[in-house]
């Protein structure tokens, strides 16, 4: 298998690989230092990690939800993966929350449905999928909420109200405002500093 960063990795044969299929060669995958990897489209896609700065807007987007998480449910941003079979998805989210108990498990595949709050980064090479793929499967996964951070366009969406489908509601601020964050967690996440670095000389 040929390792390709930032683009899909197919598994050579005559037949597609199954959902099992590529979950196992994920797990057989050696990813390189500072990239992850996903099940996206029926392709592992491996995509490197964030930017200096993201973990910063991370951290502010834990501390301010940590209040506000519904019992018996932690809010973290180190690499796990999240999977989806129902529509035959693996992610690995910038920030999640989720119950204990999906969590106090020796898998490495974690049960999607588990998640209460999924928090998305974009870059310039997952923005779309984090845009469009992620919002359907993770709305049909029932995640209560879905916040996508648009660092390039240095906007806040978040989207609610899961359905087959997706979400049935949008919200979207540019970054500098507060954004409220419906339930389970009814609170707001003030985006003040979400922006870039100025450029380096």
């Amino acid at each position: 298998m040929t390792l390709m960063t930032e683009r899909p990795i197919t598994i050579s044969g005559t037949e597609p690989p199954s959902f099992e299929g590529l979950l196992d060669a994920l797990d057989e995958l050696h990813v390189p230092d500072g990239y992850k990897a996903e099940i996206v489209k029926g392709n592992i896609v491996v995509s490197p990690w964030s930017k200096g700065y993201y973990s910063r807007v991370m951290k502010s987007v834990r501390r301010q939800l940590e209040e506000f998480l519904p019992e018996g449910h932690l809010i973290d941003s180190s690499p796990l993966l999240f999977v989806f079979p129902g529509v035959e998805r693996a992610y690995g989210p910038d920030i999640y929350a989720a119950h204990e108990r999906t969590l106090e498990t020796d898998s490495n595949r974690l049960d999607g449905e588990g998640l209460s709050f999924v928090a998305e980064l974009t870059s310039v090479s997952t923005r779309l999928d984090d845009l469009t793929d992620k919002v359907e499967a993770y709305g049909k996964a029932g995640v209560p909420v879905y916040l996508v951070l648009d660092m390039q366009d240095e906007r806040a969406i978040v989207f609610c109200d899961p359905y087959d489908k997706g979400y049935q509601a949008t919200h979207t601020k540019p970054f500098g405002e507060k954004l409220y964050i419906p339930d389970p967690f009814g609170c707001e996440l003030d985006t003040a500093g979400f922006q870039a670095p100025p450029d380096e000389d």
